[in-house]
């Protein structure tokens, strides 16, 4: 239980210690600064304390916000401050300052907390404020005062107020006007009933499961069923982060949680629906699955190294940006350029409605279109702003690129050759890397050696993204490149093979392989740095794993490269989910959600 140190005198008809009480918080009471260093240092080490002015009149939620968010190592509003065990010594000096200061007279110190919170400013601690908005809190000087602070805390519905934060800020049109109306009373029904945020996402994608596993039986009640199934997961997808912020349930698992198994979801039903088609009328569209799950994640390899590239980055400004801004500020083409871009809530109901009514083909036709116009449109307006903005981006962006490039061994061996590269832009030479070796893999016949050769250029071209700072205008277009030149060469090579079973081993190693893409960009979105250098040496990176792909499908039968690339698959799935587990458990872990754009 974490402990709540009340400053100063009770004062009569307060609910101030019930609240901090019905909060989890243990209260005791402490007349000046001298009893309040006492009560910190007996209070155990491993949990949070608060310090609140007894006076203090507010929202329960408000005492909520600013005492018990588990994101942050110290918190304040007025008349309140708390710290997490990582912050207790900060508070403890600032305490001890202010006792000295008193000279050990024991008398009521006037605005106490509002002194620790500045004091631990100046230390330089990140002391996190709340947002309030509608919600009051305050420490009135006088009775007068505090009843009109009262009459200001009843006449807002704390609740209500809750209930709408809860709702993420930025989100696409189905989500927002099809599931938050109501699956934010799911959120507060299951935060009333003990449910964690983990759990629901747990259920999620069980349920989603479940659907890909209806859409396999090729059968047209289980599509139904499919659709219907996926809809479900969505709405409890959409719970789970809605509860988490209703009662701040934030863990660094359920961060790792909600980071991945969105994309698993997805990618499971392409599998499934990929399945249905075959047992249901024969038809093999594993091709387009495949094509499907590289498409939308190269996509959001462009969004994550667009945002890596330019979010810390100096003079940050363009005419590209300033023309979204006041599109923005028409109104209506805020919800149009979002259902554009077909983020998750619109594209889910998609592919339920197109499960339900026709068939896998088409539905992966539909699905294949709308990402490809969402992917030009979105990379295209970014291309724009990168070229029309001044900015100067930092060593930190520059590093995160790199990161997201995963190279591997080979590139990091020939970057001592490096002053031989073409002195070119990083993004043209993987660009033309990229397209050498999917282009050979595309025309020559399976079994030939020159996607050998298209890969050994693709891999003596790959230390361009070493050997200079990524701090080029369009230097974060080299991870997409990458990305979409090693799945694809997979994809080809699988579909040249031409046997059973070779194009789902191929869609099994390219799910391997953006898991560890995925990992590595909620790791550097948390500041915790890329995932370990051993584990991007033992699987290849990106330029060993497409010359490895191309060596054994010049090498074997095609029977033996389905085996190999299963194989292969099997050993990179192992690697990178028992080192990301291992991660995203421990005490290092970014207890981090995603609150940026619907993806």
């Amino acid at each position: 239980m974490s402990t709540a140190i009340l400053t100063g005198q009770p004062v009569p008809g307060s609910s101030l210690e019930g609240d901090l009480r019905s909060l989890g918080f243990d209260v005791r009471l402490a007349s000046d600064a001298g009893e309040t260093e006492a009560l910190l240092a007996a209070a155990p080490g491993n949990e949070r304390v608060a310090v609140v002015d007894a006076r203090f009149v507010g929202h329960v939620h408000a005492l909520r916000l600013g005492l018990t968010d588990p994101r942050f190592a110290a918190s304040a509003l007025p008349g309140a401050v708390s710290v997490q065990p990582e912050a207790r010594r900060a508070l403890a000096r600032a305490v001890a300052h202010e006792t000295a200061a008193a000279g050990g007279v024991a008398v009521t110190t006037e605005n106490l907390v509002d002194r620790l919170g500045a004091a631990l400013d100046a230390d330089g601690l990140a002391v996190h404020r709340p947002e309030l908005g509608s919600l009051v809190a305050a420490v009135p000087a006088d009775p007068q005062e505090r009843n009109e602070v009262r009459q200001s805390v009843l006449a807002v519905d704390d609740e209500a107020v809750r209930l709408r934060s809860a709702v993420k800020a930025r989100d696409g049109f189905f989500t927002t006007y099809c599931i938050s109306p109501y699956s934010r009373y799911i959120a507060r029904w299951c935060a009333r009933r003990g449910l964690t945020p983990n759990q629901v996402t747990t259920a999620s994608l069980i349920t989603a499961l479940i659907a890909a596993s209806c859409a396999a039986t090729g059968t047209r009640l289980g599509f139904v069923a499919a659709g219907l199934l996926l809809l479900f997961s969505f709405v409890l997808d959409c719970t789970d982060g809605q509860l988490a912020r209703y009662s701040l349930q934030y863990s660094t698992l359920g961060a790792w949680l909600d980071a991945t198994f969105d994309r698993a979801k997805e990618y499971a039903y392409y599998a499934g629906l990929a399945l249905g088609a075959a047992r249901g009328g024969g038809d093999d569209v594993w091709a387009l699955a495949l094509g499907a799950m590289i498409l939308q994640t190269c996509r959001h390899v462009v969004d994550f190294s667009f945002n890596e590239a330019n979010h810390d980055a100096e003079a940050n400004t363009s005419p590209t940006a300033a023309l979204s801004g006041k599109l923005d500020s028409v109104g209506w083409t805020v919800w149009v350029r979002r259902m554009i871009v077909l983020p998750i809530g619109e594209r889910w109901a998609m592919i339920a409605v197109l499960t339900a009514l026709t068939t896998p083909r088409i539905t992966f036709y539909a699905l294949l279109a709308g990402c490809a116009f969402a992917a030009t449109y979105t990379t295209a307006g970014r291309v724009l702003r990168s070229l029309t903005r001044k900015a100067r981006r930092t060593d930190r962006a520059a590093r995160a690129l790199v990161d997201l490039t995963d190279s591997g061994p080979l590139a990091e061996y020939l970057t001592r050759f490096a002053g031989r590269l073409p002195r070119i832009g990083p993004a043209l030479v993987a660009l033309v890397a990229g397209a050498i070796v999917v282009t050979s893999a595309a025309l020559a016949p399976y079994g030939s050696w020159w996607p050998v050769l298209g890969a050994a250029v693709y891999v003596l071209l790959s230390p361009v993204a070493l050997v200079r700072p990524l701090k080029g205008a369009l230097d974060w277009l080299v991870p997409p490149f990458y990305r979409a030149a090693e799945y694809l060469t997979v994809l080809v090579l699988a579909a040249h093979a031409g046997v059973n079973g070779a194009l789902p081993a191929a869609f099994g190693l390219v799910a391997a392989v953006a898991y560890h893409h995925y990992d590595t960009v909620y790791r550097i979105r948390g500041n915790a740095g890329a995932p370990p250098h051993w584990l991007v040496r033992a699987i290849g990176g990106h330029e060993g794993r497409t010359l490895l792909v191309t060596v054994l499908a010049a090498l074997l039968a095609a029977s033996q490269f389905k085996v190999a690339l299963t194989a292969f698959a099997v050993a990179v799935a192992l690697l990178v989910l028992a080192e990301s587990i291992r991660f995203w458990v421990s005490t290092g872990a970014p207890a981090v959600h995603d609150e940026g754009e619907p993806a």
